[in-house]
């Protein structure tokens, strides 16, 4: 995995500042301070940004292109969590939450750009400007419901219906994964999905 070597500003017109105004308003002094503390990463298809085992000390947003979260087991096996394409944020939120070791790793579904935030930046941003606290609690609590409803999704649907669901809410991530990628999103092989669909 390669690490962020030189710092990149972000630029006025970049579309963090457009996502975090969605939940609170910001000033030139705001934009200036998150511009200081922020930087951007170019990374390439199938790079990780974020590797399983390895402490979580950053959160992403996706500025450009699209990545995954998925945690393989000892055998290989992956099992996909979540996706973001732009205009999402992204991280194994335990483990960042925590300061853990990831449970998860994060690769970029293809060259993708993203905006980086340190996790001590983070805490230090938290208690400077306290209406963050509002920010990322909105940002996590969507996450939160997103997830329970996905779980209560897989216990009560079937998996031609939990595709379908997929198909016609992600469609921007579609266009991106592979056919693998779903089935392991979706909790069944690649095999089954395929015999689902047709």
């Amino acid at each position: 995995m390669s690490e962020i070597h030189e710092r990149i500003d972000l630029t006025d017109d970049s579309h963090l500042f457009a996502n975090i105004q969605k939940h609170i308003d910001l000033n030139a002094l705001d934009i200036k301070y998150l511009k200081s503390i922020f930087s951007i990463k170019e990374i390439k298809k199938k790079e990780l940004v974020l590797s399983q085992g390895q402490v979580c000390k950053k959160l992403f947003f996706v500025e450009q292109g699209s990545l995954r979260a998925f945690n393989s087991n000892e055998a290989g096996k992956e099992a996909t969590l979540m996706f973001a394409v732009k205009d999402w944020w992204i991280t194994d939120i335990y483990c960042f939450a925590n300061q853990k070791p990831a449970m998860l790793s994060l690769e970029a579904l293809e060259d993708s750009r993203v905006v980086v935030l340190d996790f001590n930046a983070f805490e230090i941003l938290l208690q400077r400007l306290p209406k963050f606290e509002r920010f990322f609690r909105i940002l996590f609590q969507n996450a939160y419901a997103r997830e329970q409803l996905r779980i209560l999704d897989a216990i009560s649907l079937a998996t031609e219906e939990r595709d379908r669901r997929f198909v016609t809410k992600y469609t921007q991530i579609v266009e991106k994964v592979t056919q693998k990628q779903i089935a392991t999103y979706l909790g069944v092989t690649p095999e089954f999905l395929s015999s689902v669909k047709k």
